[in-house]
């Protein structure tokens, strides 16, 4: 079974559904015949480097309410992501441009260490305060999923996995991917959301 999973790096509900879908994996054993395919989506491709402000602020403008209102959105989805084991800091978060987070991820992925990066990339944003649009950030995280710290950055003062990344996005829009998480298994049965472990396991099952 393949098994696509479209997320942005920066979406607190795509590190709550790669727990819950985590769980599930290990609830139906961690079965051999299943090839997990990060891909990417960037929920903000037009985001500037590095947001200025706090978390709490950008949400406010972008939805059109009040700085108070955007923190209580960001206490909610914290609880949530606290039942899953993760201890997110949203008041600290630093968002911003997500391309080279993800170029950085296929890098790690040509290498066999997508998804150890992907754990940590996403753990240092919503847990540590990662400067997410930060090269040198990014490549300060890269030896703890196996790559030099100069290897990242002159892959990112290049034009490496660019391509890769827009591929990814480009499949996102031909099977009308609009919101992530997204999860497609074999092709042919797509769920969207941070889905209950249940239904997860369900499907697991099924195949």
């Amino acid at each position: 079974m393949q098994i696509e999973i479209w997320s942005d790096v920066i979406c607190p509900w795509c590190y709550i559904g790669k727990r819950r879908f985590e769980q599930a994996l290990a609830q139906c054993g961690q079965r051999k015949d299943i090839d997990i395919i990060w891909r990417s989506f960037e929920l903000d491709p037009n985001a500037p480097q590095q947001h200025p402000g706090t978390l709490n602020e950008l949400l406010a403008r972008k939805y059109g309410v009040s700085a108070q209102q955007a923190a209580e959105m960001n206490a909610r989805v914290s609880g949530v992501a606290q039942q899953v084991g993760l201890e997110y800091r949203l008041a600290n978060a630093r968002p911003g441009n997500t391309l080279a987070a993800h170029r950085v991820l296929h890098f790690a992925a040509a290498r066999q260490q997508g998804e150890l990066a992907l754990e940590r990339i996403m753990h240092a944003y919503f847990c540590e305060s990662l400067p997410v649009g930060d090269h040198a950030a990014l490549a300060q995280l890269a030896p703890q999923f196996g790559i030099a710290e100069n290897e990242v950055l002159t892959m990112l003062a290049s034009n490496d996995y660019r391509a890769e990344v827009r591929a990814d996005e480009s499949r996102a829009a031909e099977l009308g991917i609009t919101g992530v998480p997204f999860f497609v298994f074999d092709g042919k049965t797509g769920i969207s959301g941070a889905q209950p472990v249940e239904a997860f396991t369900e499907i697991l099952k099924q195949a």
